[in-house]
This record gives structure tokens, C-alpha cells and sequence, in this order.
């Protein structure tokens, strides 16, 4: 327990707690629209036989969840190095400021330190000045010169399908 809160590896039973934070991010970043999942694949997703991404969840002294930290194993192969990317980082917001957000990603810097990865990645919306300022004052930087690019729905089908031929 830290102060009011707790930080653990998420375990089964927290999905829909997270899905519950992943809906309160998706209103925050204005694209409650996009969340189309649901806390049953999550947590196949978090604990079933081929895990696709691990998590931490931040919790007061009654369980509630506070926050999470949602990421994954990616691969450097300039640095020949795992890495793990950022895929969520989400604090309910009338709790922020209180050290939860800073305890969960120093939890994730921990679990790439203990994996010998090389770096810990991540993206933040560009109108998001709260989360941009937090994150360069922990000694964050941009990636200057790279734009993130993404495959969907019928255009990722379709140009899955063009490699059957």
C-alpha cells in the first residue's frame, strides 16, 4: 500500500473494473464511440492461455479501482532489445494529482528494467497538454519525425486478403 493506495499486477476478477477505467478514458479522449470490446475479451486477452498484454491496477483501501496502466512486449531490432509499449495509462480524473498515475508508470519503467528492455514507448493525443506536461516532466521526450499510421476493419481485411493470392 502506498499512502491510500495499492499498486498490483492485474489478476483474474479485474476485468471489468478495467473495462469500466477504459470506458471513463475513452469519454476523457472523447471516443467513447471507438470502445466496441468488451470486459469478457479483456480479460481473455489479460489472462487466457496466449496473453496479448499484461496490467496494473491501482486500488484504494475498499478496492476500488483508481487508475490502470495497460502494456505490452514490443522489439527494437536497431537496439536487438525488448521494449514495452504504453497502451493505456489512465487515472480516474478527480483523483489526479495524488502520485497514482507517476506510482503506475513507475511500476511499468520497473517491469521493462527487470525484462532488459530498452525502452518504455507510448503515445499521447495531441490536445492533451495535462498528460504531455506530465509525461515530459518526467523526463519524457517526443519522437520527432514519426507519424503512427493504422490498418482497420474492411482495409486491414482487404489488404490481408491481397497477400492469399
Amino acid at each position: 500500500m502506498r499512502g491510500d493506495f495499492l499498486i498490483r499486477p492485474a489478476q483474474p476478477g479485474d476485468e471489468r473494473s478495467l473495462f469500466e477505467l477504459i470506458r471513463a478514458l475513452a469519454v476523457y479522449e472523447k471516443l467513447e464511440s471507438k470502445v466496441t470490446g468488451s470486459a469478457a475479451q479483456l480479460g481473455e486477452h489479460l489472462f487466457g492461455p496466449r496473453p496479448a498484454c499484461e496490467a496494473l491496477i491501482a486500488l484504494d483501501h475498499s478496492g476500488r479501482a483508481l487508475g490502470y496502466a495497460l502494456y505490452f512486449g514490443t522489439y527494437s531490432t536497431f537496439l536487438t532489445c525488448p521494449g514495452l509499449y504504453l497502451e493505456d495509462l489512465f487515472v480516474r480524473e478527480e483523483l489526479r494529482g495524488q502520485g497514482i498515475g507517476s506510482a503506475l508508470l513507475r511500476g511499468v519503467a520497473a517491469q521493462a528494467i527487470a525484462r532488459g528492455a530498452a525502452r518504455l514507448e507510448w503515445s499521447v493525443l495531441d490536445w492533451n497538454t495535462p498528460a504531455i506536461g506530465f509525461y515530459e516532466a518526467l523526463g519524457a521526450h517526443r519522437l520527432e519525425g514519426w507519424s503512427m499510421f493504422r490498418l482497420t476493419g474492411p482495409a486491414l481485411e482487404r489488404f490481408a486478403g491481397s497477400a492469399r493470392g
